[in-house]
């Protein structure tokens, strides 16, 4: 079932994890370069922040490979998403528990942030999994 255009996944994927990464990368530096204890926090955080990179050069060398027609972009891209929704998941609940009650409001703000991105991710993996991709990127 192809829900979504490959191509539109390619590039959804690519310019996405590569803002990501741009992101991430301007804000380490920013920490690196305020010094003091923020600068320690990010040393401890070293092994967690690399594999937070890691996450997202798969997203994009997935979303790559599916532009250039790689049949490793399937199972690349598929893994990504799944990993995606499970961090976005864990971190939302992680969040929602560590307020007091009532967490309606941090709940529903969530909500509607983890909502469409579960939703595309959910339909790349339907479209990766549908008859187009399986002849045009196949391995």
């Amino acid at each position: 079932m192809d829900i979504l255009d490959l191509e539109l996944v390619g590039w959804l994927f690519t310019v996405g994890c590569g803002i990501a990464l741009l992101v991430g990368t301007w804000l380490t530096i920013g920490m690196q370069l305020s010094g003091g204890r923020v600068r320690n926090e990010l040393a401890a955080r070293l092994l967690e922040d690399l594999l937070l990179y890691s996450i997202w050069l798969l997203g994009m060398a997935g979303g790559v490979g599916v532009l250039l027609g790689k049949g490793w972009s399937r199972p690349t891209l598929e893994l990504f998403c799944w990993v995606l929704m499970i961090l976005l998941l864990m971190s939302a609940a992680r969040r929602l528990l560590a307020i007091p009650p009532p967490r309606l409001m941090l709940g529903l703000s969530l909500a509607v942030f983890i909502a469409p991105v579960i939703a595309v991710c959910v339909a790349t993996i339907l479209t990766l999994r549908g008859e187009t991709a399986l002849r045009l990127l196949a391995g």
